[in-house]
């Protein structure tokens, strides 16, 4: 899940980059540097993030291992693993 959530705030954080790097250029070669656009920002940075919903949701994931078949508790009380099943 942290793993999910760092993807998620990368690609938030990729506008706010590339407008670092480009006020970086600017300043080095001299042009002059309106103020921080904000609310551009942090609307790119949602655009960003709603795409990689939306990726996650539309692309593959790999390849399918088979039915999971979930642990349950046999009458003497001990619980067995889940497994997968192969698909045929």
């Amino acid at each position: 899940m942290t793993r999910i959530l760092l993807v998620r705030l990368v690609f938030f954080a990729l506008p706010f980059a590339g407008w670092l790097v480009w006020r970086w250029a600017a300043r080095v070669a001299g042009r002059p540097v309106r103020a921080t656009p904000w609310a551009w920002l942090v609307a790119g940075g949602a655009l960003m993030a709603a795409l990689t919903l939306v990726a996650s949701a539309v692309l593959p994931r790999g390849p399918d291992t088979g039915a999971y078949m979930p642990g349950h508790v046999r009458a003497d009380g001990t619980v067995t693993r889940g497994y997968f099943v192969p698909r045929r």
